[in-house]
């Protein structure tokens, strides 16, 4: 599987961005798929993920509320809408791609990653 991050940029605090990330093979709907983010000087972070069928999603505590992970089984292509954006996560986001039908958070258990696309928010 391969995996091309897509949608950051540059925006103010309290605004929003769509980061999408689309992956090549046949077998996307069976991965579950991952968004982690590394910001300057600190271990990459889990953030949100999403299980085959989207029946199982779970959030870091530090964006749940805020950001929404969906895929689109059809498209291969999964996303992360981030909402009431703060300084705090300005970071390298990158997205992931596991061969399991457990959802985790640790970012040892995938097996395939993005390039990462830059998120940097203003205050």
């Amino acid at each position: 599987v391969q995996l091309q991050a897509s949608g950051g940029g540059l925006v103010q605090a309290g605004g929003s961005l769509r980061l999408s990330c689309a992956a090549s093979g046949r077998t996307f709907r069976s991965y579950v798929m991952g968004w982690f983010r590394q910001a300057p000087g600190l271990e990459r972070e889990f953030v949100a993920a999403i299980s085959w069928l989207g029946g199982t999603i779970y959030y870091a505590d530090s964006v749940k509320g805020r950001f929404t992970i969906s895929r689109d089984n059809a498209k291969n292509t999964v996303y992360l809408q981030m909402n009431s954006l703060k300084s705090e996560d300005t970071a390298v986001y990158y997205c992931a791609a596991e061969d399991s039908p457990l959802v985790h958070r640790d970012s040892r258990e995938y097996d395939y990653w993005g390039q990462g696309t830059q998120v940097t928010v203003s205050s």
